[in-house]
């Protein structure tokens, strides 16, 4: 079992559920823990990294792996600097 830590780029109600959504399609899955206040995900199981990264994208939002310079912008960054791609199925640019 590994551990994929992503950042999203997220606003609103229904990105939380679009990401779970997206995610739970693919096997091995044990856990999704989503921090929207700080746009990352954490997804435990057995899943690719490649795969749950694309699973992401391909639900309509912004995605990267996170990395030590995440941490870096959230000192930077005010929470919640993160957007979503798309609010309810329209593109919308920050």
């Amino acid at each position: 079992m590994q551990t994929v830590e992503l950042k999203v780029e997220m606003v609103g109600y229904n990105c939380e559920q679009k990401i779970k959504r997206s995610i739970a399609k693919l096997k091995g899955i044990e856990k999704v823990e989503v921090d929207v206040n700080y746009g990352k995900v954490v997804v435990t199981g057995s899943a690719h990294p490649n795969k749950v990264l694309k699973a992401v994208r391909r639900g309509g939002l912004k995605a990267d792996f996170w990395s030590s310079r995440s941490e870096a912008l959230l000192s930077t960054y005010a929470a919640g600097s993160y957007y979503c791609l798309r609010v309810n199925g329209a593109s919308q640019s920050s």
